[in-house]
């Protein structure tokens, strides 16, 4: 029952944050859409920020449930790193422009928020080091995987799909015969 209440209060931590902007949520209007007390609400979430780092931790597990299904699929964890979101996680994207944002408002402070991320993050880099023996690459690969998801959130136009394909095998060293020539097509 508690769990229920949990997801509740996130689910609707994410639907104000969609629609009405990070600016505009606060506890008392997720308690309400939630329909639980304040009270409620504090009692798993003790403040805005521990809230806002639940959903981190949550958006977390999805993006690892995700990594599971498409490494169970034949795929690799620098493949998944190295996509463009899909455009289907729209609503994702829009959540963690929010997260962002409440970062950036943290007046340098290393709190809740910043520590779910960095522990996100952590669960990403230990698959790409599993994976990849060279820890110079595997870093290679977290940085180029972190400006893809970068410009996603920013909302900047994807390169062109073929040379974007032709990056990942040359950085993965998966397909020497497409990087024979080294002319780029014209976009």
């Amino acid at each position: 029952m508690a769990s229920d209440t949990r997801n509740r209060i996130l689910d609707s931590l994410e639907r104000l944050l969609l629609e009405q902007g990070l600016a505009q949520v606060t506890l008392e209007a997720v308690a309400a859409d939630a329909q639980v007390s304040k009270g409620g609400l504090l009692y798993h979430f003790p403040s805005k920020e521990a809230l806002l780092a639940g959903m981190v931790r949550r958006l977390g597990e999805r993006s690892d449930q995700q990594l599971a299904d498409a490494v169970a699929s034949g795929r690799t964890v620098s493949e998944i790193y190295l996509q463009y979101p899909p455009a289907e996680s729209a609503d994702e994207m829009t959540i963690y422009r929010s997260m962002l944002a409440a970062m950036r408002s943290a007046d340098g402070r290393h709190g809740e928020v910043q520590q779910a991320l960095a522990e996100v993050m952590r669960s990403w880099d230990e698959g790409l080091l599993a994976e990849i023996d060279d820890p110079v690459q595997a870093e290679i690969v977290r940085l180029v995987g972190d400006g893809i998801y970068l410009a996603a959130l920013l909302g900047l136009p994807e390169s062109d799909p073929e040379l974007h394909r032709r990056v990942v095998h040359r950085l993965l060293g998966t397909d020497p015969a497409a990087d024979a020539g080294s002319e780029v097509p014209a976009t």
